[in-house]
């Protein structure tokens, strides 16, 4: 009996531990600006010794343009201000398309690509998919809806070394991400689900019918005024 209580204690005290541990990598970046994420690692240790470089500059909230933050939304995750990490109708979207077509197309949440990329390698495993729930629900918890989109932009890759909006513009556009249009906007974000596959600077059809959809899902949902509850 004394063995298995002790046991116990250790358990709880090891649990307790590795929640403090992530609740400390989570909850001070609610203020401060992540320097860099674990994508940014993993893709210079993949580079290292390939003169690869980190091409990525920190914008606030106030400096990413709003028709840039909808179309990135609208793109990736539409119900981004109404879930708390997990788009349940999503999710089962998603399986019921693989009931009918035998593949499962992905239904992350923004939140949960935040997770990822932030403190997840990449590559697929169940301790990997468990570790990303845990994430998404420390995220969620921890920052307001503002705070993780305005991350997710910073963060987000948008092609070899490129890192964030503010050098996605660079790179694809070569501008500032303030001097952005909507359909630049709407390239950047499209192309968001294969970064390394698709170049927005010469764009290839699909990627202008995508950008198109956006455009036309903008309007629909009522446009920046859409994003107003984030605010």
């Amino acid at each position: 009996m004394a063995k298995k209580s002790g046991f116990a204690r250790l358990l709880w005290r090891s649990l307790l531990i590795l929640v403090v541990f992530s609740v400390a990598l989570v909850l001070p970046f609610r203020w401060i600006d992540p320097p860099i994420s674990m994508v940014m690692l993993e893709r210079s240790w993949q580079q290292r010794g390939n003169n690869y470089q980190l091409d990525k500059r920190w914008l606030s909230w106030n400096e990413i343009p709003r028709h840039a933050a909808l179309a990135a939304v609208v793109s990736e995750d539409q119900n981004f201000p109404n879930h708390y990490g997990f788009d349940i109708k999503a999710i089962q979207k998603a399986f019921a398309e693989r009931e009918r077509r035998g593949s499962l197309r992905g239904a992350s949440t923004i939140s949960q690509q935040v997770a990822r990329n932030m403190y997840l390698w990449t590559g697929r495993s169940w301790l990997r998919k468990g570790l990303e729930v845990w994430f998404t629900g420390l995220v969620e918890l921890c920052w307001p809806k503002q705070r993780i989109l305005e991350i997710y932009l910073n963060i987000a890759e948008w092609g070899d070394g490129v890192f964030g909006i503010g050098a996605a513009s660079r790179h694809h556009f070569g501008i500032n991400a303030s001097q952005l249009t909507h359909w630049q906007s709407a390239l950047l974000a499209s192309s968001l689900p294969s970064p390394l596959k698709y170049n927005p600077a010469a764009p290839a059809p699909h990627l202008i019918a995508r950008a198109n959809w956006n455009l036309g899902q903008q309007r629909k949902l009522g446009g920046r005024s859409w994003l107003a509850s984030l605010e």
